[in-house]
């Protein structure tokens, strides 16, 4: 059986959770990315790392975009924590060209990639999402209602509570694929 480690960085806890349900299915080890050093690469031959999608950069990447060479000859997964629906053919699409601008041609063409939704709690943003969610609302409060879509609506109606997603069983197609 290949040697596996799940990494994620996390800032609200829903990247953190998904990481935790896939290091438990696949029975390995967990490192939250601060604790894990790229010379740890070395003593695993499954990577799976999970960060969350913060306006189109998923938080921590560097740790394999920087490591690249360590990891090349692995087999590499990334999964994304963000509050889209990856249901959502447009969310995923939209995704994706925001990674093609962070990750280069070579990483993307051999990583396997998967998109999980995560969840938001407006009590616990810091500053800076905050900002970012007011002025999102702001946007979509500017929207006619017949251009919302379903998400907008949704986002406008829930903005300042708390949302959670997260969903253990929607890690099976990412389990199955290392398996």
């Amino acid at each position: 059986m290949k040697k596996t480690v799940v990494v994620y960085e996390s800032k609200y806890g829903y990247t953190k959770q998904y990481a935790n349900w896939i290091a438990a299915a696949l029975s390995c080890p967990v490192y939250e990315r601060k604790n894990f050093y790229p010379a740890n690469f070395a003593s695993y031959d499954v990577i799976v790392y999970g960060g969350g999608l913060y306006a189109g950069g998923i938080s921590g990447l560097k740790l394999l975009t920087r490591n690249w060479d360590l990891v090349k000859n692995k087999q590499v997964i990334l999964f994304t924590c963000g509050l889209a629906d990856p249901n959502n053919p447009d969310n995923v699409a939209h995704i994706k060209e925001a990674m093609s601008k962070t990750i280069s041609p070579e990483i993307l063409q051999n990583i396997a990639v998967f998109h999980l939704r995560g969840g938001i709690d407006y009590s616990r943003l810091r500053l800076p999402h905050r900002m970012m969610m007011s002025m999102l609302r702001k946007m979509l409060l500017k929207k006619e209602p017949c251009d919302l879509t379903s998400e907008d609506r949704e986002l406008l109606a829930t903005y300042g509570k708390s949302m959670d997603f997260t969903d253990q069983k929607s890690i099976a197609p990412l389990v199955k694929y290392i398996l």
